[in-house]
């Protein structure tokens, strides 16, 4: 079996955005007033998050046990709801339009690896949810992924490819299974 060389590994261009000290102090925010699933305090969250240099929009909701990576790559338009134990692993910018809905345990995970270089370099995308995106619980949306507008990732889902406009899609990788139509 080969072994992977890790002393290799290098991944100085990586951009965290802030400071050690601003990470640390985000790290407990975090841990104290997000995912603990005891606090249940929406408008505390926003405005810790707005503080940390996200951009949040009106009426915005943040249920407890929410997990976020870095809030100062993050923009969250207006009434959109973000419900239980979401994680949104920005490790670059992640844009959430307005009137979206991350139903409980969706997943925003930017990051990845390389697995086809000896080193195993981490490989990092954005990620855009339009206006009207609803993902189901438990679905996961990857780095680079564009969700357009009022589309929909059904429960357990896997969005590795972008998502057309009012469609709704299902599975592991995700497929389009129709159109959806608003009344």
């Amino acid at each position: 079996m080969n072994q992977v060389d890790l002393s290799k590994y290098n991944n100085d261009w990586f951009d965290e955005g802030k400071g050690t000290f601003i990470r640390t102090l985000w790290y407990f925010i975090n841990v104290l007033f997000f995912i603990n699933p005891l606090n249940p305090l929406s408008g505390l969250k926003v405005r810790l998050l707005r503080l940390f240099g996200a951009q949040v929009g009106r009426g915005v909701v943040i249920k407890p046990g929410v997990n976020i990576k870095y809030p100062w790559k993050l923009k969250v338009g207006d009434y959109t709801w973000v419900g239980e134990r979401v994680w949104i692993d920005n490790l670059d910018q992640v844009t959430i339009g307005n009137n979206c809905c991350l139903s409980q345990e969706s997943f925003i995970l930017i990051g990845n690896h390389n697995f086809k270089t000896e080193t195993f370099d981490l490989m990092v995308a954005p990620v855009v949810l339009e206006d009207g995106v609803w993902l189901g619980a438990r679905s996961v949306v990857t780095g680079g992924i564009s969700c357009k507008s009022h589309s929909v990732l059904a429960v357990n889902s896997v969005a590795s490819n972008n998502l057309e406009a009012y469609a709704i899609y299902r599975g592991n990788p995700a497929e389009k299974v129709k159109d959806r139509t608003i009344d």
